[in-house]
């Protein structure tokens, strides 16, 4: 847990830098650690060293970590989603980070509704274009969230994007650049349901240039809790 302390407290020291070159305010910056890599007890690790936001990317083995800890801290999903695994994350997770396809988000609208709660997710871009990533084009995102914005239990928080894989982490400025470009135009349509007040961008190798553009959710694996497998 040790370890962890002082990840975290390394991360937070150079949030504060980012913070400090674009002139922003550290406590609009939330750490999600990124557990999916590692076991129950490290996961209770992260919670213990005082990690809030907990992120896992595979239900199978997000559900029995949700069970033993779920109390403890706010869970986000961030991998691809199946729609047969929605009923798995709906009423356990609270956030939702790859909302990207409308099938997805009718059964997603679905569940919540049957759980009688909303879920809150983000919308998934593919700004950098890649065959390899998942996401809607920029081009589609105005249409889609459009439609999305009309399923009364789903909340709408922001977007999200995952930039290429670059020794150079400031090759991955345009990309997320890019996806505040598409919040600024989300804000534009004058939808109070698509005020989309979030970013989720920047991992492990790169979020301190998404800080520096915008970033309000990082989701760190690595530099933060280690990776077991």
């Amino acid at each position: 847990m040790e370890t962890i302390r002082h990840q975290r407290d390394e991360v937070e020291r150079r949030i504060r830098e980012a913070c400090s070159r674009s002139g922003r305010n550290p406590r609009d910056v939330n750490i999600i650690a990124v557990t999916k890599y590692v076991d129950l007890e490290r996961t209770g690790a992260a919670l213990d060293a005082g990690l809030i936001h907990i992120g896992e990317s595979r239900a199978q083995e997000a559900v029995p970590k949700w069970e033993a800890l779920g109390d403890r801290g706010t869970w986000h999903f961030i991998g691809h989603l199946q729609r047969n695994k929605v009923k798995q994350v709906v009423g356990k997770f609270q956030y939702l980070h790859s909302l990207d396809r409308f099938s997805l988000a009718e059964e997603v609208n679905k569940r919540a509704e049957e759980a009688g709660k909303p879920l809150h997710c983000f919308i998934q871009v593919n700004v950098s274009g890649e065959g390899s990533k998942r996401g809607v084009s920029p081009e589609e995102l105005t249409e889609f969230a459009r439609e999305t914005a009309q399923l009364p239990f789903i909340r709408i928080e922001g977007l999200m994007t995952m930039a290429p894989y670059t020794e150079d982490p400031e090759e991955t400025r345009p990309v997320f650049r890019g996806l505040k470009r598409l919040q600024q135009q989300l804000r534009t349509l004058d939808n109070p349901r698509l005020d989309v007040p979030h970013l989720s961008m920047g991992m492990s190798r790169d979020y301190s240039i998404a800080v520096e553009e915008g970033a309000t959710f990082l989701r760190l694996g690595s530099v933060l809790v280690g990776r077991q497998n």
